[in-house]
């Protein structure tokens, strides 16, 4: 459980799509320590001039070529934490080429009772699973 939203310009090709996707998750794996099947990613493409990522004016640009990335996650996490886990997303993309300007992430805490995995339950609170250690 994180919930993982990516958004990219259309142009990649589907393995480097798998690519950025697995590089988000292994980060997380890494820097959080969630079990490996916790991968729920949704990867969107967008026709060119859908995304709109400007510098918030820390004075530089963004290329075609951004991954804007939401990451939903239970709230609990230091900051300590989620700073390590953006920089090791952000290493891990410039490893596939993506360059750190053109690596966004917003990230969003919940409960955990604001999930549902199927059959209509929020099974972190009928005890159906674990609420996850932080």
């Amino acid at each position: 459980m994180p919930l993982v939203r990516i958004d990219v310009n259309e142009g990649r090709t589907r393995e480097e799509l798998a690519t950025i996707s697995r590089t988000v998750h292994d980060a997380i794996l890494a820097e959080y320590g969630i079990p490996e099947r916790d991968y729920f990613h949704i990867l969107t493409e967008h026709p060119q001039g859908q995304i709109v990522a400007q510098d918030a004016g820390l004075g530089f640009e963004r290329s075609s070529g951004v991954v804007m990335i939401q990451i939903f996650t239970q709230g609990g996490r230091s900051q300590d934490a989620k700073s390590a886990l953006f920089a090791a997303i952000a290493k891990g993309l410039g490893e596939v080429g993506i360059a750190g300007e053109d690596v966004f992430v917003g990230y969003v805490e919940n409960t955990a009772g604001d999930w549902s995995f199927g059959f209509g339950r929020s099974q972190y609170v009928t005890g159906e699973l674990a609420v996850p250690a932080k």
